[in-house]
């Protein structure tokens, strides 16, 4: 499995890679990126399974990340980790096709519900 995240904190991405392996028992390969025209440029190259991806970041937005992801492959998996938690932002990210939103921190409960979300698709 790839798995590509997206943030411009390093601790933020951290903090989803010590999520990811606490319960992740299988193998996977890790992308990290730290804007959305970064993200937007290893999806490509990479086509991740499963893409973690924060909205409010320099360079590209991840509303645009995700709109020009989602553009290049319409299956992809995108999942947003966000603190932006305003409705008009969940509504918009579901409507360009997010797979998910979650508020930041992600946390273990969730990261299982979204991994078996995944499988089922």
């Amino acid at each position: 499995m790839k798995i590509l995240i997206t943030d411009d904190s390093k601790m933020a991405r951290r903090m989803i890679i010590k999520t990811l392996k606490e319960e992740i028992k299988s193998d996977y390969e890790l992308f990290e990126a730290t804007n959305g025209l970064e993200a937007l440029d290893l999806y490509k190259k990479n086509k991740p399974t499963l893409v973690f991806l924060d909205l409010t970041m320099p360079v590209m937005d991840g509303f645009e990340a995700l709109a020009k992801i989602k553009e290049f492959d319409k299956d992809a998996n995108i999942v947003i980790i966000s603190a932006d938690i305003q409705k008009t932002s969940m509504d918009k990210v579901r409507e360009l096709g997010a797979f998910d939103f979650v508020k930041k921190p992600i946390d273990s409960t969730k990261m299982k519900q979204i991994f078996a979300k995944i499988q089922k698709t």
